[in-house]
């Protein structure tokens, strides 16, 4: 499968991808290793923490503590990165200090030990891939609508995660999950010192653009970053009870890490065809289409995860909720601002993301004991409608 992949991604013909310029394995190495990372937590860490005797109320405020710190760390890192132009020694340092903070799990699994491990390690984690993001758009430069194929190689890394930890965990039991982690770690440290640096360039008229502040106050750019919050709030549940959800409907562990690798795979087909629905389909429209899959989604998940047909069209969704969502955003956040705002711009996207995640994250671990699965999913299902809503009236139609 993953062969296919790569001839699919690096045919000329289909793609042309490849350029003698372009440092493509280094770029989508690192990517691999990223969202393995995250398809080793995103899974797993409510089973670790449940497996550790934690309430829901308080896995879902230990889950909820990554994402607060996306609400602090990416718009420090990212003023530091444009201020410098060391974009990757931030990434680099980045690296280092979340495995070297996660590494402090080892020492203790109170639940103020742990919520300190959370913190710190988010910290770090969060400088990296906003940076990481602008030095790829910047080795791109005009030819930003191949960032999907270059990233989609961070979702075969999460598959690669999720399907192979899922079946690991079932074998040898939730108790190796830190060494797997700080191993996954030790890869994106290695990747960092393999990527080449590269700075982004100042297109034309952008100089009289002004600064960060009077870029972000231009029409709709606003109302996109609300939108980003509220996508990341409607994915709480998803991120936090799914794989609790599923094993209370009877579903085992390897069979929920390929429900999980399932939704990553449709989002790998999608960015192999991004670059076309790019030119074919505005931002706006992508977006748009992007909030009302995952409004119908939710409610699917809340109501109907028990059919196992149902819950395999609901994972396929993945492809338009998070793929298409996710590539749209970063292009959309690549024409809002100047080069000299590229790592700002996208540390705020990172940020809002984190706003919405943490409190997505929250009310999820409170409601899902109070309300249930089925109102906690529905009310992530009106998040995402009132997004829809936004984009449709707030939003400007541009051309592809």
């Amino acid at each position: 499968m993953l062969e296919a992949l790569a001839i699919a991604a690096l045919d000329p013909g289909y793609c042309q991808i490849m350029t003698p310029a372009l440092p493509y394995w280094r770029l989508s190495g690192f990517y691999f290793f990223y969202f393995a990372l995250l398809g080793a937590t995103a899974p797993f860490f409510s089973l670790y923490f449940d497996h550790l005797g934690f309430s829901a109320a308080r896995i879902g405020e230990l889950l909820a503590i990554p994402m607060l710190m996306r609400c602090l760390a990416p718009n420090l890192w990212g003023w530091l990165g444009d201020a410098s132009g060391r974009r990757l020694a931030i990434v680099r340092l980045g690296a280092l200090c979340t495995l070297g903070a996660f590494a402090l799990i080892f020492v203790g699994q109170s639940y103020a030990w742990l919520a300190l491990v959370m913190a710190l390690h988010a910290f770090f984690w969060h400088a990296v891939l906003p940076q990481f993001e602008v030095i790829t758009l910047a080795h791109l430069r005009e030819q930003s609508a191949r960032y999907s194929q270059l990233r989609l190689w961070g979702s075969i890394g999460f598959i690669v995660a999720v399907v192979g930890l899922g079946q690991l965990f079932e074998w040898l039991g939730l108790g190796i999950f830190p060494w797997v982690i700080v191993s996954i770690m030790g890869g994106i440290v290695l990747g960092s010192f393999w990527v080449p640096n590269a700075q982004p360039e100042t297109r034309t008229g952008q100089q009289e653009q002004g600064g960060f502040i009077a870029q972000l106050r231009r029409p709709g750019v606003l109302a996109f970053y609300a939108c980003v919050a509220l996508m990341q709030l409607s994915h709480g549940p998803y991120y936090t009870f799914l794989s609790i959800h599923l094993e209370a409907l009877g579903y085992g562990r390897g069979l929920i890490g390929l429900l999980w690798a399932l939704g990553v795979l449709a989002e790998i087909l999608l960015f192999l065809a991004m670059a076309a629905l790019l030119q074919r389909f505005s931002l706006r429209r992508l977006l748009l289409a992007s909030f009302l899959m995952a409004a119908l989604r939710w409610l699917l998940l809340g109501n109907l995860a028990d059919h196992l047909a149902i819950l395999l069209l609901a994972q396929l969704m993945h492809a338009a909720t998070f793929g298409c969502f996710h590539v749209a955003a970063i292009h959309f956040v690549q024409r809002s601002f100047g080069a000299r705002q590229q790592g700002q711009g996208q540390a705020l996207y990172a940020t809002l993301s984190g706003v919405g995640g943490a409190f997505g994250a929250l009310y999820s671990g409170y409601s899902w004991t109070s309300l249930g699965p089925a109102w906690t999913f529905a009310l992530a299902s009106l998040a995402a409608l009132i997004a829809a809503v936004i984009v449709a009236t707030r939003l400007r139609e541009e051309g592809p």
